[in-house]
């Protein structure tokens, strides 16, 4: 594997490992509702993984990462659509798809 996916990979594993800091083990979605500094630093690190997972379509398109257009989907909501977005719709994506997207990262870069 190149040194550039590589980087790519280790950036949004960082960006999930900084997001779980943030919302904390307990995953209480009424104190991450209700605390803005935090909504703005998962939204800044979903739209950074957003970012690298575009440059790794656009370097390996047939990388084996479930829903790695939905990643750019969200991070374009996020970005364009800022207005449109629900904390509970964030709150979704941290719950459900950021522990399987963390899995298939940490594979590829152990392979």
């Amino acid at each position: 594997m190149e040194n550039e996916i590589k980087k790519l990979l280790q950036d949004i594993l960082t960006c999930i490992d900084q997001i779980e800091n943030y919302i904390g083990s307990e995953k209480n979605f009424s104190e991450y509702d209700t605390n803005l500094l935090v909504q703005d630093a998962v939204e800044r690190n979903i739209i950074t993984i957003g970012e690298a997972m575009n440059t790794l379509l656009k370097r390996m398109p047939q990388i084996p990462i479930s829903n790695a257009r939905k990643v750019i989907d969200a991070r374009n909501k996020l970005t364009h659509g800022y207005d449109e977005i629900e904390n509970l719709q964030v709150w979704s994506i941290l719950v459900k798809h950021l522990p399987i997207l963390k899995t298939e990262v940490q594979t590829l870069l152990n392979n």
